[in-house]
This record gives C-alpha cells, structure tokens and sequence, in this order.
C-alpha cells in the first residue's frame, strides 16, 4: 500500500482542496411554455417532457377540481 514519505504542508494541502467548487446548474427553455428548466427533465412548470405531457402540475390539479 502506498504511504506518504513526508507529511504534506499546509499549503499544499489546502490550495488541493480549495479547487472543489460547486457548478451552477445549466439551464435551458422549455419549448412549450419558454420556462427555464434543467435539461432532459420534465418541466416543472407545464409538465411537459419531448413534446408529451408527462407529469400532473397543480395549476393542471387545480383545473381539474373546477
């Protein structure tokens, strides 16, 4: 198994790890309702997904109680 001959330094180490950053998600327009929206996801918004209604959202639940 593979061990360290020294000890890293404090620097070293730490410039290491600072380079672990968090991504900003990429976004793209749904085609149906022009939301931003993660891609390949069924849009929160209409629920719409490749051009097919695919899930339930509550504007749509409350359409159907009327």
């Amino acid at each position: 198994m593979a061990v360290p001959k020294r000890k890293v330094s404090k620097a070293r180490g730490r410039s290491r790890v600072a380079n672990w950053k968090a991504s900003v998600p990429t976004l793209v327009e749904c085609p149906q309702c022009h939301a931003q929206k993660p891609a390949h996801v069924a849009c929160p918004e209409c629920g719409y997904y490749d051009g097919e209604k695919k899930i339930l959202v509550a504007s749509d639940k409350k359409k159907d109680k009327k």
